[in-house]
């Protein structure tokens, strides 16, 4: 099984506002960039859409390492969702989960490979933290408003 490492960030003009998302997937020395955009979106929804298109872009099943600065994709996945389905994806507060839609994305691709994941800090020097900062910014930036 093939060792990639996925690095990911999403970003948003305004919450709600024009948003983009980025990834970077490191496999043996090479990288590869990934993004895309809204124009009318949340940053959570971003954050989500950038491991959901990094683990969608993997042709076979991988083992990948997750490098991810958000809370909330990485204690979703692991954590909360499996109490979400248990409930018909209501939260504990019984209130309809946010973003279900890209939840239930997630849920489908991430089974497909053997996944760690690992909490970096954002804005910290993390050299593909900060690209994929970038890139997020400069796609959410694309977006002309509506």
């Amino acid at each position: 099984m093939k060792s990639v490492v996925l690095i990911t960030d999403g970003s948003c003009l305004g919450n709600p506002g024009r948003g983009g998302w980025a990834a970077i997937l490191r496999f043996r020395g090479y990288a590869r960039e990934l993004w895309g955009a809204e124009r009318e979106t949340t940053n959570n929804r971003m954050e989500l859409m950038a491991v959901i298109a990094g683990l969608e872009n993997l042709s076979e099943s991988c083992q990948v390492l997750i490098e991810i600065d958000s809370q909330y994709v990485k204690n979703g996945i692991t954590t909360w969702i499996k109490n979400w389905k248990q409930r018909g994806w209501v939260t504990a507060s019984k209130t309809p989960v946010k973003n279900k839609d890209l939840w239930q994305r997630l849920d489908k691709v991430v089974v497909q490979h053997s996944v760690d994941w690992k909490w970096v800090k954002g804005h910290a020097g993390h050299h593909d933290n900060n690209r994929c900062d970038e890139l997020a910014r400069m796609a959410a930036e694309s977006q002309t408003h509506s």
